[in-house]
C-alpha cells in the first residue's frame, strides 16, 4: 500500500503524467469541439459544392440541346454526368484539406 510518505514508483509516475496529459485533451477537445451552426454550415458547403456543377451541366447542357434540331438531351445527360463527377471531385479536396 502506498503511504503518504513514500516513494512511487517510476511506473506510475508516467501513468500518472499520462492520465494528466490526455485529461486536459478530453478538456481542451470537449472546449473546441464544433458547434451545431458550424456543422451546419459545413454540410451546407459540402451540398453546394456537389449541387452546383451539376445544375450548371443541365443548363448548358439544356441551351446546347436547343441549338440542336429535333428533340435531344444528348448534351444536358452528359453535362449532368460531367456536373456529378467534378462535384465529387470538389466535395473530395473540401474534405480532404
Amino acid at each position: 500500500m502506498n503511504r503518504p510518505g513514500a516513494r512511487q514508483k517510476p511506473n506510475q509516475n508516467k501513468l500518472k503524467k499520462s492520465m494528466e496529459r490526455d485529461a486536459e485533451r478530453m478538456k481542451r477537445a470537449e472546449k473546441d469541439r464544433p458547434t451545431l451552426l458550424a456543422q451546419s454550415v459545413y454540410l451546407g458547403t459540402l451540398g453546394l459544392l456537389m449541387v452546383l456543377p451539376m445544375i450548371a451541366g443541365a443548363y448548358l447542357g439544356r441551351w446546347l440541346d436547343g441549338w440542336s434540331e429535333g428533340y435531344s438531351v444528348r448534351w444536358t445527360v452528359s453535362l449532368i454526368v460531367l456536373g456529378i463527377f467534378i462535384g465529387s471531385i470538389n466535395v473530395y479536396w473540401f474534405i480532404k484539406e
